[in-house]
């Protein structure tokens, strides 16, 4: 039986010349006890249809019922559990899940709904937790609480929209995990929206992607057994071919063809570049161990004594090799980074560029945040130009001005280089920073999580449009990430940090997968999945704080490769 059904539904927003289509003659039945996830990029109206279905908006044309009746409001048997935890801040967490209980089960006996809620506060593991407020706890922990609080009010169907994007990576999968074990546990029906495929593989009996365009696309039924674990599925062939295929078809019909570039790159060179005379005859630029991190350390005062949060990295990087820095949050992987760009102080040891010391910030080493940090008011050509203009002082404006454009066209923003950041998503705007690093003409790329705030599909995108640009520049690369799959894709080795405090290098794998690479040809290699096993066994022996044992004596020196 259909619990919510979508007849030839069409939602549009505003009106006459000024209306904009956001879901188009949708055709949906949701059957009872089903999981289902629709997934897609942003901006493809999943949350206008959840919230159609929640009874928060309301279609311009068709119909969309529950149970055979029409949707006219919010109701209690359509639980919903948003992006944001939206918890009372001065409540425990028992306090905000029996608020949502008082509100529906009003005459229910007190000890019946102390009973009820304690239930949903065990279910999501949080029993240990249940005295405590919404700021003495951790995002995951948060939406947990949501979790419960949307259980314990018993629907008949639980909306999931996004819950789990603010999240970090492995936080999410964790959750993720336990939201399956939940559901296993009521069968309730449910429907969630999410821009991760492997969420969506492991959560759903029905995938159902929404094009760019406002429709829905192919369907795709996941026949991997239940329960289903993260890691077990890595080994599956069934998950790595429905794996391929989803992020094929979602990658076909989102991602644009990508700018065929008509800029070249002028011959001038940069100030921390060589003279053009001599380029030939004396590069200036050393190959091996070009980039050498030796014996450091970072040591933070604190009341208590020091605080050593990174202790004895070493790690020597030959010239044009790019590397993915790994590890659960607070393992110093930003800080490594940072010590590096010459934004923070390094306690010991040392870090040497070309064979000299890194000491404070230089355009030799440009960086790239998870927020670009572009001036709003200014253009995306004339952001890119404040760097452009200190870096190649004997170019002409002609030549820096070329030297702008074809990085800005090589991220895929031909069309929008005269437009102010103000005015561009958040895509946009990580593409005009992607551009700025590479226009310096850096002797060092140091990318500190640039696509952490982007959804996973515009993630994708970028991971693209870096690889392409890349593979023309080989500029020597870090990239700090919590994203497994990212890291493997862009990297010629991945190093993976322990946990902190004292974090060291834990693991090294060699990433031996051609180039140019694509995330379509990757998930078809033999030896990718293999890889990620690797980086996968690491963090899950590091989780949760875990500080195993080294199997064997740390390693003075990483060799150069």
């Amino acid at each position: 039986m259909a619990v919510i059904d979508f007849k030839n539904v069409s939602k549009s927003f505003g009106t006459g010349t000024a209306a904009t289509d956001v879901l188009k003659d949708i055709n949906l039945s949701v059957q009872e006890g089903e999981f289902v996830v629709l997934l897609g990029f942003s901006g493809t109206g999943k949350t206008t249809l959840i919230n159609l279905m929640a009874g928060i908006e309301f279609p311009t044309k068709g119909s969309v019922t529950f149970r055979d009746k029409p949707i006219t409001g919010p109701a209690p048997e359509r639980g919903v559990i948003f992006q944001n935890y939206s918890l009372m801040p001065w409540l425990t967490v028992t306090g905000n899940v029996r608020l949502a209980v008082d509100a529906v089960f009003p005459k229910m006996p007190k000890a019946e709904k102390e009973k009820k809620v304690a239930h949903y506060i065990r279910m999501v593991g949080l029993s240990h937790a249940a005295g405590r407020r919404p700021a003495e706890l951790s995002g995951g922990m948060r939406q947990r609480v949501n979790v419960a609080r949307a259980l314990a009010m018993d629907p008949e169907v639980l909306l999931l929209d996004e819950p789990l994007s603010a999240l970090d990576a492995l936080t999410r999968g964790n959750l993720a995990e336990e939201i399956e074990k939940i559901w296993e546990a009521d069968r309730k029906t449910c429907v969630l929206i999410t821009n991760d495929v492997d969420e969506a593989i492991l959560l759903a009996d029905r995938i159902i992607p929404l094009n760019p365009d406002g429709t829905l696309g192919t369907e795709f039924k996941v026949s991997i057994p239940r329960p289903r674990d993260r890691s077990a599925m890595n080994h599956d062939e069934t998950f790595k071919a429905l794996r391929g295929e989803v992020t094929k078809y979602l990658m076909d019909v989102g991602i644009e063809a990508k700018v065929e570039g008509t800029k070249t790159l002028p011959d001038v060179t940069p100030i921390h570049g060589v003279p053009a005379a001599v380029k030939e005859a004396q590069s200036g630029l050393i190959e091996d161990r070009y980039l050498d991190f030796s014996q450091l350390h970072k040591v933070y005062p604190t009341p208590k004594g020091p605080l050593t949060v990174v202790e004895d990295f070493n790690l020597k990087l030959n010239r044009g090799k790019f590397i993915s820095l790994i590890g659960h949050s607070g393992c110093g992987k930003s800080t490594v980074l940072t010590m590096a760009a010459g934004l923070n102080e390094i306690s010991k040891g040392a870090i040497k560029l070309d064979g000299r010391h890194v000491e404070g910030a230089d355009p030799e080493r440009a960086v790239v945040f998870q927020s670009p940090s572009l001036f709003p008011w200014l253009t995306a050509k004339e952001n890119v130009s404040v760097g452009v203009d200190r870096v190649y002082p004997r170019a002409s404006q002609a030549e820096r001005q070329d030297v702008v454009e074809y990085y800005l066209e090589r991220v895929g923003l031909a069309d929008a280089m005269d437009k102010s950041a103000a005015d561009m998503s958040n895509g946009m705007r990580q593409r005009v920073g992607i551009a700025r690093a590479f226009a310096l003409s850096p002797k060092l790329l140091l990318l500190d999580e640039p696509f952490g705030m982007l959804d996973s599909l515009t993630r994708w995108e970028l991971q693209e449009v870096l690889m392409e640009v890349w593979s023309r520049t080989k500029v020597t690369t870090i990239c700090v990430t919590h994203d497994v799959d990212e890291a493997i894709l862009l990297a010629d080795r991945v190093v993976m940090m322990t946990n902190g405090p004292q974090a060291t290098i834990g693991k090294i794998t060699n990433v031996d997968l051609p180039r140019p690479r694509t995330r379509k040809a990757l998930l078809a290699h033999p030896d990718y999945y293999e890889y990620r096993q690797e980086v996968l066994d690491f963090l899950e022996e590091y989780e949760h704080g875990a500080k195993p044992k080294p199997k064997s004596p740390a390693p003075k020196a990483i060799a150069a490769e």
